[in-house]
């Protein structure tokens, strides 16, 4: 059966959706903040998702981008806030449905039905990327290095990690990434990605000269790769990348 992700801090309103959606035959995962909400989307892993954004701890806008940083699961949002403003904000910011209270049932599930329509089937979205070396956590926009210190990274440096995370193994062409990174019109400034992914292999690589996970095609873009361990263990190979 499907599942729902019920994020609303009204225990009378998670209660309603939860009685109606399972008599409709969903599972109903419920989150009352965004803190937990968060937490429960990486370990369930929902087929669609309805938040509020009144929430108590973070704004649904934050928990909206937390869930966009890692997936593309459908995101009905459900909320008070009935100006074009709000709804505007919600719809850039990912969500695929727009819904104000109060509401009806059977129109929130005709949507919620529609939402996972236009979803491909079959995607698999990770919140937590795991390497040797460092941990991404693309729900909390976090990295821990193998001790379990968080790694700082800039605004900037993040939204490039994160973009190549997101798409491991695929090459990430300099247009594209300039282009999600910096915006429209940048797509010639291959320069600025040198400066940050050495920034980044400074950080994140155990040998920034020899990169393992942010590796560079030459003259087309990047690539995050997560190496076998026993590429990890050879720590004699050259990688001609190394300072691209």
């Amino acid at each position: 059966m499907p599942t729902v992700l019920v994020i609303d801090d009204e225990q009378q309103i998670r209660r309603t959706l939860e009685i109606n959606l399972q008599a409709r035959g969903y599972d109903v995962a419920l989150a009352a903040d965004g803190g937990s909400a968060l937490t429960i989307a990486a370990r369930v892993k929902p087929d669609v998702v309805i938040l509020d954004l009144g929430l108590p701890d973070l704004d649904g806008l934050e928990v909206l981008e937390g869930l966009r940083g890692w997936s593309e699961v459908p995101i009905i949002v459900l909320s008070a806030r009935d100006n074009e403003k709000d709804k505007v904000a919600a719809l850039d910011a990912g969500a695929d449905d727009y819904v104000a209270k109060p509401f009806g049932i059977d129109e929130l599930v005709a949507r919620l039905r529609a939402a996972m329509r236009r979803t491909p089937s079959g995607q698999v979205d990770e919140a937590v990327i795991e390497t040797p070396d460092f941990t991404i956590d693309l729900a909390n926009k976090d990295i821990r290095d193998r001790s379990g210190a968080s790694v700082h990274l800039t605004r900037t440096q993040w939204r490039i990690v994160e973009l190549l995370a997101r798409n491991a193994g695929r090459l990430i062409t300099y247009p594209h990434l300039l282009t999600e990174v910096w915006g429209p019109g940048y797509e010639a400034e291959t320069n600025y990605t040198r400066v940050f992914m050495a920034q980044i292999r400074q950080k994140l690589e155990p040998d920034p000269t020899r990169p393992r996970y942010f590796l560079t095609e030459t003259g087309t873009g990047f690539r995050f790769v997560i190496p076998s361990s026993s590429e990890v263990s050879e720590t004699s190979v050259t990688r001609t990348d190394a300072t691209s």
